[in-house]
This record gives C-alpha cells, structure tokens and sequence, in this order.
C-alpha cells in the first residue's frame, strides 16, 4: 500500500480511463488510484473494473448511485481516503489535462518540503496552459484574479484541479458542510485551507485541454463559481 492515493472522478471517460491509470501506475513513486465513478454510461466503470485483478491492492473502484458534482465525487473519495491510512491524497481528472509527470512534484511539495497542500497551477511563473483560445484563457485568468480580490486567499490558480492534501487537512476540514459542487468546490476547498492556517504552495504545470471525450463545463458550473466565491467570503472556518 502506498501513502498516497490519486483520487479520479469519472463520468464517461472510457477514451481515457485506461490509459490515465496506467500512466499513474508508471511513475517512479508508487501511487495508489481511486476513481470515483459516477455511474457512466459509457463503460467507463466496467472497464476499471476489468484492471482490478491486475492491479490489486493498488486500484479501487467507488461507483456512485448518483451524478451529483465533482465535489461530492472528491468528497466521497476524501472520506474513503481518512478510513484508510493515506497520508496524502491527491485529486487529478481523468482526461490528461493534469500532467501525469507532476504527481511526484505535488507528492514532493507536501512529503518533503513541508507544505500542507501543493497545486499544480497555470498562473505561476513555468505555468501555462495549451490548446485554449484567448477567451478562454482570459475568462479563467480573470476568475481567478476575481477569487483573490473578493477573498484575499494569496493562491493564483484557485480553481485548479490537480492538488495534493495532507491528510490532516482534510482531517480538520468539515468534509459535510462543503457547499459547493461543481467548479467552486476548487476554491472552496483551498480557502477552508487557507482559512484553518495550512502552508499551500502552487507548483507550475502545463495544463493540457482534453483531446479525447467530452468536456463537462456548462452554465451553471460558472455561475456557482462566479456567485459562490461572493458567499465563501463570509463563510466560518
């Protein structure tokens, strides 16, 4: 058993299920993998469940009755993590829009460097971000900047997905009163961090726009993000 597990929400991602597993499994460091399955309809979970026997002990499957959000898919897989003895766990997509290469970096950040949570950011110094058009890319520059002015939480990639946790800040964390469930549960989560006093520290990465399957942004993710952040300010520890 390793001390880290890479958590991976999934819903229909049968394009890339296999191989970002695989891709996790050749890093130098071991990791533990668990996807978090939404019930896809795609064969992305019977698919994971074929590479169990092959990598016992290693991979775990959690398959979700309900599509709820990314972040009651992180939350469930964050309880599953506390039950075991993990030390450090890590959210990545599924889709290779985080780079496999950087776990160790993340893991590193945290196991030896003596931060309490590491983000693999676009917006740092060595950071950027391939195959968006310029509205994208300013839009999510933009949100970002928006996030530090209304909360002041000194972190410029808030909305990233590809972040390590130390167990004790997920441990101090109330895991039952996260409010939000798409995109602003990103920021939701490195605030109530940041609020409890926990060292983040960002790790540049170069963030990749799928190139196999479907993106799940939509309307209401951004507008949870855009209106949420105004009502994290005010939120208690």
């Amino acid at each position: 058993m390793s001390n880290t597990l890479v958590i991976i929400p999934t819903y229909n991602e049968k394009e890339n299920i296999e191989l970002i597993i695989r891709a996790v499994f050749s890093q130098k460091k071991e990791f533990d993998i668990l996807i978090v399955d939404d019930t896809s309809t795609d064969g992305t979970y019977q698919i994971v469940q074929k590479l169990l026997v092959e990598f016992s002990n290693r991979l775990f499957l959690e398959i979700r009755k309900e599509k709820t959000g990314l972040g009651a898919a992180y939350v469930h897989g964050f309880k599953w993590a506390l039950c075991k003895e993990y030390q450090y766990i890590i959210e990545m997509d599924a889709d290779f829009s985080h780079p496999v290469e950087k776990l160790e970096s993340l893991y590193n950040a945290c196991a030896k460097d003596d931060n309490d949570v590491s983000v693999g950011s676009r917006y740092i110094k060595g950071g950027k971000i391939n195959n968006w058009d310029k509205k994208r890319l300013l839009l999510s520059y933009l949100a970002s900047k928006y996030v530090r002015i209304i909360t002041g939480i000194p972190v410029k990639d808030t909305t990233a997905g590809f972040v390590c946790y130390k167990r004790t800040v997920l441990e101090k964390i109330d895991l039952e009163k996260i409010k939000f469930l798409g995109y602003a549960f990103q920021i939701e989560l490195k605030f109530k961090a940041w609020k409890n006093n926990f060292k983040i520290v960002e790790i540049p990465i170069t963030f990749t726009d799928r190139i196999r399957g479907k993106s799940k942004m939509n309307g209401s993710i951004i507008s949870e993000a855009i209106f949420g952040v105004l009502k994290m300010k005010f939120m208690k520890n």
